[in-house]
């Protein structure tokens, strides 16, 4: 799996991603000035990931060049949810985060309904930093969920990060 910028013919299928109704709990469907916006923002990065066959998945970082050195990692989908390939892409894009963007910390979040996305952020080394009790509204839901923080610093990557290749 590779990464790439996107770009305005990336919107339909991010969005396509966010309205799967096996999605639309989890991630927010922004339209395509929102998505706009990422892309001419400095402190955003919008990237896609794709393989021998196509843009199989999207993610967006947030808030680079933070003084602090966080980074956040938000939004990410994979068009074949369930197929054992989410941990490979988290990886990359946790891989990316310190090693491309320079993040001292990595953060995101994740619905305290997503138990498969919160097993794999586990599984990579991510910390449970705290729980937003009922705390975001999601339309495909109808109700509040909570909300559960992650955190990975660049410390606590490095010693789970695998060689690097030459």
């Amino acid at each position: 799996m590779r990464l790439r910028a996107a770009t305005p013919a990336d919107f339909p299928f991010i969005r396509s991603l966010a309205q799967r109704p096996d999605y639309a709990p989890y991630i927010t469907d922004e339209d395509d000035t929102a998505l706009a916006a990422y892309l001419a923002d400095p402190s955003a990065r919008l990237l896609m990931a794709e393989d021998d066959a196509g843009v199989t998945g999207s993610a967006l970082f947030c808030e680079i060049g933070n003084p602090s050195g966080r980074v956040e990692l938000r939004r990410l989908a994979l068009a074949r949810a369930g197929k054992g390939e989410g941990a490979a892409f988290v990886r990359q894009l946790v891989d990316y985060a310190f090693l491309d963007l320079g993040a001292a910390k990595l953060w995101l979040d994740a619905s305290g309904e997503n138990l498969r996305a919160q097993k794999v952020y586990e599984r990579l080394g991510f910390v449970l930093e705290g729980r937003l009790r009922d705390h975001w509204f999601r339309p495909a839901l109808g109700r509040n969920v909570d909300v559960m923080l992650y955190g990975m610093l660049r410390s606590e990557w490095t010693l789970a990060a695998p060689a690097p290749q030459a």
